[in-house]
């Protein structure tokens, strides 16, 4: 297990050879509006901006991102070039602003990687009724998507040329997530020396599945990424569904699924298995902060004799509303247990600009006030909802819980998982859904549940409720042990040594 002075002697030698540019959709800073029309900076939100945050206080590099907002694009358009320093306190990012026409930046988002890719890759379609794959979604791709990461790699090809010119070598370049699968094959047409690795955040469904969209989609979103030399996913699962789908969709490859690699027109990629993970340290200081300390006292007066937590993104994946009903079927089950257990539910709204997303929001509180007016009395409401993007109180409520409730259906990781012991107190008990990507490394702690099974995911609640200390110590030793034996610094350092073996 690597510690941060081996990450930083690793980093130190790889970039003294390379420069380094990240790039992702979201960056490491948004520049809000203000009242008085200034755009103030903020630091980014995301895994990603997390992930670097520590790398990005030691070491310069260039971070490519998109021009979110009206403040982003301001900055970028005020005749300071296109580069930004980082105005994040130690930060050494040189920031980089891709700007698109709105309208192309609307298509490339809201059509093609949201409800198209996302839905996709997280097995969240109705196939006979969605998705209906319209002129719309066709346009969407030829000139969203595609313009969009074609601009993405203009900007990474103009900083190698720069950097070709200082460093007399070409760079590291890492793409992180959906919305950037056909940058790799772009950069490798103009930079072939690029050492280029790509990181898959969410799950990677099955050939099967791929054929929903049209063939030739899944087809170019393969092919760019077999330009990569490293190619990364959250589990084993999904590089292995990864090697199936480029053998159904890719002619005149050799895959090797010992090996978990991919040879196209002479060209190797490597596929690894990199579960990201979480900064323990940093962690359990923002749970130890004032504010969240301040947070943690207002939250005990809200909680039960016994207190299940759950935190998510209200995403129709994380399968909130199936965690309440079973939630609702247990106290009906064991009526001993009401006016005793109180659920804490910390939700952020997201994406509610997309259809899906709003209704998925309002059938959640339409769930939570049913459950309350029909099980709850004066003295006692049996789910405490906080449906606010604050994750200083979401850490508070992480503190508290003697049940953390992580049911989501499929997704490619859940940090939830791993914050919730690092910072917790009582010895809670972690239930766990088998179809979740952080599963493989926390499920000799967790109590397994599948997603769809109320019955099951009512008995674990149960059964967590009622372990005894012993049992509950034990596990919440292990589930602490195995987070801190793969946080963020090993994440990194794997692949810091994957890249440095390529050069």
């Amino acid at each position: 297990m690597a510690d941060s002075a081996e990450l930083d002697a690793l980093c130190a030698d790889v970039f003294s050879k390379r420069p380094f540019i990240l790039v992702s959709n979201r960056g490491p800073v948004e520049h809000q509006m203000s009242g008085d029309g200034r755009p103030e900076a903020r630091r980014g939100s995301g895994s990603v901006v997390t992930a670097f945050s520590q790398m990005a206080q030691k070491f310069e590099f260039t971070w490519v991102a998109s021009a979110m907002g009206e403040g982003d694009r301001l900055v970028s358009d005020n005749g300071r070039g296109p580069h930004l320093k980082s105005p994040l306190p130690g930060h050494q990012i040189n920031l980089r602003y891709v700007v698109t026409p709105r309208r192309v930046y609307h298509k490339y988002y809201n059509i093609l990687c949201n409800p198209l890719l996302w839905f996709l890759q997280h097995y969240m379609w109705n196939p006979p009724y969605n998705p209906n794959v319209d002129a719309a979604v066709h346009d969407a791709w030829e000139t969203g998507y595609i313009a969009v990461n074609q601009a993405f790699a203009n900007a990474v090809i103009e900083e190698a040329k720069v950097f070709a010119q200082s460093h007399g070598q070409a760079p590291i370049v890492i793409g992180h997530d959906y919305h950037l699968y056909l940058m790799p094959e772009f950069v490798r047409q103009g930079v072939p020396d690029a050492i280029i690795q790509h990181f898959v955040h969410i799950p990677w469904p099955t050939p099967q599945y791929w054929h929903m969209i049209p063939d030739y989609i899944t087809r170019r979103i393969c092919e760019s990424l077999c330009a990569t030399d490293l190619l990364g996913f959250q589990t084993l699962g999904d590089v292995r569904c990864f090697l199936d789908t480029v053998d159904e969709f890719v002619p005149d490859v050799t895959v090797d699924r010992n090996n978990f690699t991919v040879v196209r027109n002479g060209h190797t990629t490597e596929v690894k298995v990199y579960p990201i993970s979480i900064n323990v340290e940093e962690v359990q200081r923002i749970a130890n902060s004032p504010r969240a300390l301040d947070y943690e006292a207002k939250l005990v007066a809200d909680t039960g004799e016994i207190t299940i937590v759950r935190i998510d993104r209200a995403e129709p994946n994380k399968n909130v509303i199936r965690g309440f009903r079973a939630y609702e079927l247990m106290l009906n089950r064991y009526p001993e247990f009401k006016g005793k257990v109180k659920f804490l539910a910390f939700l952020v709204p997201s994406r509610t600009h997309i259809r899906q997303y709003q209704r998925y929001m309002d059938e959640i509180q339409q769930v939570i006030q049913q459950i309350n007016t029909s099980l709850g009395t004066p003295e006692w409401q049996p789910i405490v909802p906080f449906i606010e993007n604050n994750y200083t109180q979401a850490i508070a409520g992480m503190k508290l819980y003697d049940v953390l409730l992580v049911n989501t259906i499929i997704e490619g990781m859940n940090l939830v998982a791993k914050e919730g012991p690092v910072v917790n107190s009582n010895n809670g008990v972690l239930v766990l859904s088998h179809s979740s990507g952080v599963y493989q490394q926390l499920s000799d702690g967790a109590i397994s549940v599948s997603p769809t099974d109320l019955e099951g995911t009512m008995e674990a609640l149960h059964q967590a409720i009622v372990m005894p200390a012993e049992d509950r110590k034990q596990r919440a030793e292990q589930l602490y042990a195995a987070v801190c034996r793969e946080d963020i610094t090993q994440w990194l350092h794997h692949q810091m040594q994957d890249i440095a073996a390529l050069m």
